[in-house]
């Protein structure tokens, strides 16, 4: 049996730790965190994933599992070292990799001879070759990035569209595309222990070199932060020419050669990893002498959506705010995580309480995550029932199936006006307009 270390035990580290010990693999998963080791060898995740909690419990029971917040003995054991850890950006955009960098400098003494570094954080292209020299000449460094979208990380890992590793050692490189082909081979299997029914695909395997690997997962990132922008400049245009968004990038994306994937417009995308992927790409372009002003202004556009929405709202509401008992419906960044970080949802929250509205707010998952970025006055309910009731205006902000699902009629009953705002258009407006509400959308006709 393969031994394996993960270190950190954020999304990416926690689900590949979790996959590969279900693959038969040893692995070790390091965090210097108590409190989610603690949660971890309880045999569940301090967050919500779809599929992950079961395979966490089966790896830690049978032995596979080890959380620990120790290097040791961890490091020394494994053959492969995953370094998972964050990578948050600076208040300058660029990325922080004081992780990257303390991970290598600690686990490079431990490493044993022919074992194999692989960095999954995602870090700006040329960090590779510097993380590197922090480690024995005995030791291969490649690079690995992670694609896995928070919700379906599980899914996505199991079933992949590309398993992308560079480096300089084609030895390195191959062993590491084998661990992911025997996880490949006991997907079906892992996927069934996680309660998930996803269909068979075939993925594909590329390798290449260093700075390669490095600068594919932020231009992958940074090209669909940019489709968003785009279908919500777009948008814009809908609403001040009549047109239907929806309509038009659907149309749009029924050419194979663009695609419909993510063109979905609204509030703006959020989360760990768009955003600051973003801004790194441009501070890392910056330091090479090149510059980006077209992500700039994607950055720009998706900044505005939710001061957008509440100034539509604002509009209707007889334009002001102040004192409107308003809820706003979704806090996680997208729908199937508790993931609050930079969620458009809690942005747009704050937005309408500093314009003085009385705000409610709810998520199925994330009120306890998005508490910290929340304004104090913000009050967080239970239910999506709770936080509606003898509202003026209601505002879904997150994707999650239960909104689409909401009883209109009983929620214009219960309420004190009838705006309806649908932040990410995820309604059918004849649907709304029948039971008396007041449609609104971006870049859709106001019904």
């Amino acid at each position: 049996m393969k031994t394996i270390s993960v270190i950190g035990s954020g999304y990416v580290g926690v689900t590949t730790a979790a996959i590969a010990a279900n693959a038969g693999f040893r692995v070790h998963l390091i965090d210097i965190s108590e409190d989610r080791i603690t949660v971890l060898k309880s045999g569940k995740s301090f967050f919500y994933e779809e599929g992950i909690n079961p395979l966490i419990k089966l790896a830690v029971d049978s032995g596979n599992l080890l959380p620990s917040t120790s290097y040791e003995p961890g490091i020394a054991e494994s053959d492969i070292v995953f370094s998972c850890v964050g990578t948050p950006d600076n208040p300058d955009g660029s990325s922080n990799l004081e992780y990257v960098f303390s991970a290598g400098k600690t686990a490079a003494p431990l490493l044993k001879d022919g074992a194999i570094y692989v960095q999954k954080s995602t870090v700006p292209v040329g960090t590779g070759a510097e993380v590197a020299t922090l480690l024995p000449d005995h030791v291969a460094y490649v690079s690995n990035p992670e694609f896995l979208k928070e919700g379906t990380a599980v899914s996505n890992t199991l079933y992949f569209d590309r398993i992308v590793v560079g480096g300089k050692d084609a030895t390195a490189v191959e062993a590491v595309m084998q661990l992911y082909k025997t996880i490949e081979k006991n997907r079906a299997s892992i996927a069934q222990k996680a309660g998930l029914n996803t269909p068979e695909k075939a993925g594909e395997y590329i390798a290449t070199n260093l700075e390669s690997a490095e600068l594919i997962k932020v231009t992958s990132n940074a090209f669909l932060a940019l489709k968003i922008s785009f279908a919500n400049s777009i948008a814009k245009l809908a609403d001040e020419s009549g047109a239907d968004v929806v309509d038009v990038m659907n149309a749009v994306g029924a050419d194979k050669r663009i695609g419909s994937a993510f063109f979905n417009a609204g509030r703006g995308y959020g989360g760990g990893c768009f955003p600051k992927d973003v801004s790194g790409l441009i501070a890392s372009a910056s330091d090479h002498g090149v510059d980006m002003p077209i992500m700039v202004a994607a950055t720009d556009v998706n900044d505005s959506m939710p001061g957008y929405i509440a100034n539509k709202a604002q509009k209707y509401l007889g334009g002001i705010l102040h004192d409107k008992k308003v809820c706003v419906l979704g806090l996680a960044f997208k729908a199937g995580t508790s993931d609050a970080r930079r969620s458009p949802g809690v942005n747009l929250a704050n937005i309408l309480d500093k314009a003085g509205a009385n705000v409610q707010a709810y998520d199925p998952h994330a009120n306890k995550e998005a508490k910290e970025e929340l304004r104090a006055s913000i009050v967080l309910h239970e239910t999506a029932e709770e936080a509606c009731q003898e509202c003026e205006a209601v505002f879904i902000a997150t994707e999650w199936p239960e909104f689409k699902d909401i009883n209109f009629k009983a929620l214009k009953q219960n309420m004190q006006g009838d705006l309806l705002f649908d932040g990410i258009n995820l309604l059918a407006p004849s649907d709304i307009k029948h039971v008396g509400l007041h449609y609104m959308a971006v870049g859709r006709e106001n019904l």
